[in-house]
């Protein structure tokens, strides 16, 4: 799909949204007048064009893909996302349960009582249906697992047996596997028996009769290649696989560095036990990306924007909490200092200056480095390295812009002494900086933890009350 395509298919959807939200108020004032006015026919009128926009908006909804309609559950309140959802056909209910983010698709879950969870659970493949189990009430698992046969139910077991981001939950058990003594003309005659190839299908699997995978026959192959030769001829024997154990992430950059569509995911015998496929690895690296954002910004989970203001508080409040705190410990380096600033107003209005810039730069700083973290591309052998290369990057930065806005300082205040301060304290603070950005994520993950949580507020609070100091500091033994 070219640019030009996806712009106007991400306009077209806005259009949707936009109809949409437009018969919704279409119907709430029709629904107000009509209350309003006092008619034998009242309750007549009122059921007719109720009925007749909850047709128009149904028949809209049907049109567009559940892709798009999770779109549109996700940007609409909390009120009309429930009216708009119980338009939604219920054998479509599963596909866009699976689309929507966790978030939006608690509140749909809690408006559907069982039978209508069961009923769209069913039509979910068994991957699908493990994505979904967690969520879904025990007593629902429990009689959905009831209604599986023997073989979709060990793979849903099998799935929910690993964490979220490994593998094992990943992989789609869907795929067409072949022999390798056969020839290419009965496979295609294979091929042409069954109704559809499962979605992504570039790739058939080779395997012996114990499952073992051999190799794999890419489709492009099969198609130019003589259909009296046998697949052991035209296989690839050393496709790049998946063990169940392993962690997605690095399956996603696998994909992007191999231009993948999909892989075989194999157990410790070499046995074939589902694939994965580009889909899902799409849609987990844009959850970690989505993750690493909310991380640095204190978030603890991902929120729909339309939550109570409950929920909302409960997410945001413990990073703002420390927040706080830094805040005010900054204001304390600045009360130490208090009687400077009263002889000198300048530093007043020029401290904010190099906190700020200070903590621009360390962020600048973390986010390399997370972003490296997460490519695999920082160890204990280049550690030193880096660190020594951002410190030389701050101090240059610190030498060329300290300077500057030294010389800024000396022509609005006609002192020299002063911009020299100034320049110092811009080095010395983008310094610190560096130091920081650094030595933050990797100690978080050295603790276990997310190298980008709350990242940027440490930052921010380290350069802001370093910030502070330093220039105070060197203000009050220099100048005053």
């Amino acid at each position: 799909m070219t640019e030009i395509e996806v712009k106007k298919a991400q306009e077209s959807l806005q259009d949707r949204l936009a109809q949409v939200i437009e018969l919704l108020q279409r119907q709430r004032i029709v629904e107000d007048l009509t209350h309003r006015q006092e008619s034998p026919h009242h309750d007549l009128v009122e059921n007719l064009v109720h009925r007749q926009n909850l047709v128009e908006l149904q028949r809209k909804l049907d049109d567009l893909h559940p892709a798009d309609v999770a779109y549109i559950l996700e940007a609409l309140p909390l009120e009309d996302r429930l009216t708009v959802w119980q338009l939604v056909r219920s054998d479509r209910d599963g596909d866009i349960l699976l689309e929507v983010s966790d978030a939006v698709r608690e509140t749909l879950i809690a408006d559907m009582d069982d039978h209508e969870l069961l009923a769209a659970a069913k039509e979910m493949d068994a991957d699908e249906l493990a994505d979904l189990a967690p969520e879904l009430p025990r007593d629902v698992v429990h009689e959905l697992m009831e209604t599986l046969d023997a073989q979709q139910r060990e793979r849903v077991r099998s799935a929910l047996s690993y964490d979220e981001e490994q593998i094992g939950a990943l992989m789609d058990f869907e795929m067409v596997t072949i022999r390798e003594d056969v020839s290419l003309e009965v496979v295609l005659r294979y091929l042409r028996r069954l109704k559809e190839l499962p979605n992504h299908t570039d790739k058939l699997f080779v395997v012996d009769y114990d499952g073992i995978l051999k190799g794999v026959l890419p489709i492009k192959r099969l198609l130019v290649n003589d259909p009296d030769k046998k697949v052991a001829e035209v296989m690839a024997t050393d496709p790049v696989s998946f063990r169940p154990e392993e962690d997605g992430y690095d399956a996603a950059q696998a994909f992007e560095r191999y231009d993948l569509v999909s892989a075989p995911v194999v157990d410790k015998s070499d046995r074939l036990i589902g694939r994965l496929t580009i889909d899902e690895m799409v849609d987990l690296i844009r959850e970690e990306s989505e993750s690493e954002v909310l991380n640095m910004a204190g978030l603890r989970e991902e929120e729909d924007i339309f939550a109570s203001v409950w929920r909302s508080l409960r997410n945001r409040w413990a990073w703002l909490a420390i927040n706080l705190i830094t805040a005010f410990l900054a204001s304390r380096v600045i009360g130490v200092f208090e009687g400077s600033i009263e002889k000198l107003v300048a530093l007043a209005a020029l401290m904010p200056i190099v906190a700020g810039i200070g903590g621009n730069s360390g962020n600048q700083t973390i986010t390399m480095i997370v972003r490296a973290m997460a490519l695999d591309q920082v160890s204990p052998g280049n550690t030193a390295r880096l660190m020594r290369k951002e410190l030389a990057v701050a101090l240059i930065n610190g030498l060329v812009w300290g300077g500057v806005i030294g010389a800024v300082a000396y022509w609005l205040y006609g002192s020299w002494s002063l911009g020299v301060v100034m320049t110092g304290a811009m080095t010395l603070n983008l310094l610190l900086a560096a130091l920081m950005g650094v030595l933050i994520p990797m100690t978080l993950m050295r603790l276990g933890r997310d190298p980008a949580m709350g990242a940027s507020v440490m930052i921010t609070a380290v350069t802001d009350s370093g910030g502070f100091f330093i220039f105070l500091g060197l203000a009050t033994v220099f100048l005053l």
